[in-house]
This record gives structure tokens, sequence and C-alpha cells, in this order.
């Protein structure tokens, strides 16, 4: 071990005892106030609703707690534990050449984590969302997703991992900023080509038969100045009880999806509320905005790894003996987001921002009230606490707790 291996442990530690924390605080907020539904929504949820909502949170952050634990010693056994350079000479031993050896190590390390992760997602579909009546996910369903990830991984990973080795043993020292461009035009493909070609691989969509409320929101599209490829309904009931509406694409392929489980649940003018607050998301730019500070975000982490495959310090104090171009890929990838633990909060903060700004123009389009009546409602069916501890949820919240929400939208209301 060298001074990078203990500062990666100091900082892996200091992540873990964060997180630990900020757990411990948002289960004792969330129990202490369980007993009584917020004065700001006593008359619309039920205590009992309230108090299952409590319970879902308590549940899914106990669990989280014993997932981040396996998941940090996991990490120390890839690393320091030597597990990376274990596979890595198995590997080498099959006499493959330089980058077919380091596709295969990327893709079966990122299946073996996947596998690793399998029983707590098991967990969490068959057993918590099940106890809270959420799962609507068969057995035979579970492994159907997981077959179809796995033939995507291998479709759209082998060739993207292929393509990545070679620029970086090719490309020379500017290697870091051609792999930028592939990573940038591939995100960017990914997310024109999701809602058509990948998403219903999964789920299936429906054009909108509600002639009424299809007329509304066309009408609301209109106003907005917003040109879609169509109006859908997505099968969500097939796999959860949850519900929510989405924008999906990009450029002359955007879609409006939303889950047959909210259309159940929200009145005409709920809907269009709704709508608008994501078209807001659309017209103040926020996508365009996540777009720009992915790829800035991207250009400077590879740019960084371009040094830091250079550094024999970097390898060596996180377990690998020998360097290599697929090895600092897969260390970069484990390691980054332990010392990036900091953008979390600010990343939290500019979502929550967004939220506002949203809500704002949904004000503005539709009602205020419908739209405060619709978010009431989705959280009594997605069981949201309506009490999360406030430093835990300025941490990891990307949408604002629904006491501030609604108390924004309240102010709205009376303009």
């Amino acid at each position: 071990m060298n001074t990078f291996s203990w500062l990666f442990v100091a900082a892996l530690a200091a992540s873990v005892v964060l997180k630990l924390w900020l757990a411990q605080r948002q289960i004792r907020h969330v129990r202490v106030n369980r007993a009584q539904v917020p004065e700001a929504f006593a008359d619309r949820i039920p205590l009992t609703d309230h108090q299952k909502a409590a319970d879902y949170t308590l549940t899914n952050t106990h669990v989280g707690r014993i997932d981040l634990v396996y998941d940090s010693l996991l990490l120390l056994a890839w690393t320091l534990g030597g597990g990376l350079q274990l596979f890595d000479d198995l590997w080498q031993q099959a006499g493959w050449g330089t980058i077919p050896t380091g596709v295969a190590m990327i893709i079966s390390v990122f299946a073996i984590m996947a596998l690793l992760e399998l029983p707590f997602s098991l967990y969490h579909t068959f057993v918590i969302e099940e106890r809270f009546g959420f799962n609507r996910t068969s057995v035979a369903t579970f492994v159907g997703d997981m077959a179809k990830q796995v033939l995507l991984m291998l479709i759209l990973g082998v060739p993207l991992a292929w393509a990545a080795l070679w620029l970086m043993q090719e490309a020379g020292s500017l290697w870091w900023l051609y792999l930028w461009l592939l990573w940038s035009g591939f995100s960017l493909l990914m997310m024109w080509a999701y809602p058509a070609f990948i998403a219903p691989l999964f789920n299936k969509f429906n054009p909108l038969d509600d002639d009424d409320l299809q007329q509304r929101i066309q009408a609301l599209l209109d106003r907005c100045g917003f040109k879609s490829q169509g109006i859908f309904v997505m099968d969500g009931s097939r796999r959860s009880g949850h519900g929510n509406a989405y924008f999906t694409g990009m450029g002359q392929n955007k879609r409006i999806v939303f889950f047959d489980t909210l259309l159940k649940t929200l009145a005409p003018d709920e809907i269009e509320a709704v709508l608008a607050h994501e078209l807001g998301h659309f017209k103040r730019k926020h996508i365009q905005k996540r777009i720009i500070t992915m790829m800035l975000m991207s250009l400077a982490g590879l740019a960084l790894l371009g040094w830091l495959t250079q550094q024999a310090w970097f390898y060596q104090g996180l377990g690998v003996e020998q360097a290599s171009n697929h090895l600092a890929l897969l260390l970069f990838l484990m390691v980054t987001p332990v010392f990036t633990l900091f953008l979390q909060p600010v990343s939290s903060w500019f979502s929550r921002k967004h939220e506002f700004e949203a809500d704002d123009y949904a004000a503005e389009q539709a009602s205020a009230g419908d739209l405060v009546q619709a978010l009431v409602k989705m959280y009594q069916e997605n069981a949201s606490t309506l009490t999360p501890d406030p430093l835990y949820s300025a941490f990891y919240d990307s949408h604002p707790p629904a006491p501030v929400r609604v108390a924004h939208l309240s102010t709205r209301m009376a303009h």
C-alpha cells in the first residue's frame, strides 16, 4: 500500500460514515413524525397512508445502510483486496491480445458486479415492494428483464468498450479527448434512440386513446410551443403500482409518456398540471443544461484519467500490479464516486431549483391548485414520506420535500 491507498481508504471510510449518519438522521426524523400527518396534508392524506409511507421509507433506509456497507466492502475487495488483479491474470492466460482481453475483462467485471447486487434487487422487488403492495413483477418478467439487459450490454457495451480501448491505445496523448467525443456522441444517440428502440423492449407504449384528454394535452402543447412524436401510455402496472410521467427522447424523437397507473389516479385537470410541470423543464432548458453539465463533467473526468494512466502510484495504490488501459478504466469508474461525493448535494440543489422553476411554469400554464392536488395523490400513491430529514433531503433528494414544494405552490395560488 502507498500514500494513495491510505487516501482512498480514508475517503471511503469518511463517505461511509457520512452516509450512515445521514441515514440515521432520516430514520430518526421519519420515526418521530410517524404518529401525525403534517398540518399541510392533514385534510388530504389519512394517517394510515402517512404511516405506510413512513414505514416504507424506514424499511428502504434500513436496507440501504446494509447495501452501502456491502458495496463498500466489495469495492475494497475489487481494489486493495486484489480482485481486479486476479481476474486480469485469469483473462491474460487466454492469450487474446490487448484489446480483446480488455473488453472481456470490462464486460465480465460489470456482469459479476451485477450478480453480486442481485440479492438486494430481488429483496427489494419481491420482499419490500411486495410487502407494501407495489410489486406487480412476476419472476418470469424479472428474469426476462435481466436477460434483455445482458443482451443490451453485449450489443452496446462490447463495441463501445472496444472503441474506447482502441482509442486509448492508438490515438496518442489526446486519446481522452477523442474518447470524450465518442462518449458524448454515444450518449446523445442513446437519448434519441431510447424511446423508439430500447424502452419498447421492456414495456408496451400505446397512444393515448382518451380523445378529450388528448385534445386538452394537445392544446397545452400548442400553447407551450412543444412538438412531440406522440402521447403514449406505458404499462407500468405490469411491474409496479408506482405512478409517474416523463418526457423522453430528443430532437424530433421526443415522446410524452404517462404510466397507466398515473392516469387511473389523476383527474384530467391534474394530468394537465403534471404535464405542464414537465413542459416547464423543456421551456426552462433544464434538459439542455443537464446534458451540457454531463458533457463538461465527463470531459474533466477523462482528462484526469488521461493523466492518471501515466501514474504508477494510481495502479499500485489500488491493488493493481501491472498497468493497462482496461484496468485504468475500471479503477477510475469504481473509485471516482468515492472522491466526488461532495458533488452530490450540489447536484441535488440544482435539481430542486429546476423543480421549483418547472412548478412555477406549471402554475402559469395550468393551475397551481391542480398541481398540488396531483402531487398529493402521487405522494400518497407512491408512499413518499412527507417528513424527510431536512439534511438528508438536502444531500440526496432531487425534488423538494413535500411540505416545502406544496408551500411554494400555495404562494402561486394566492397570485
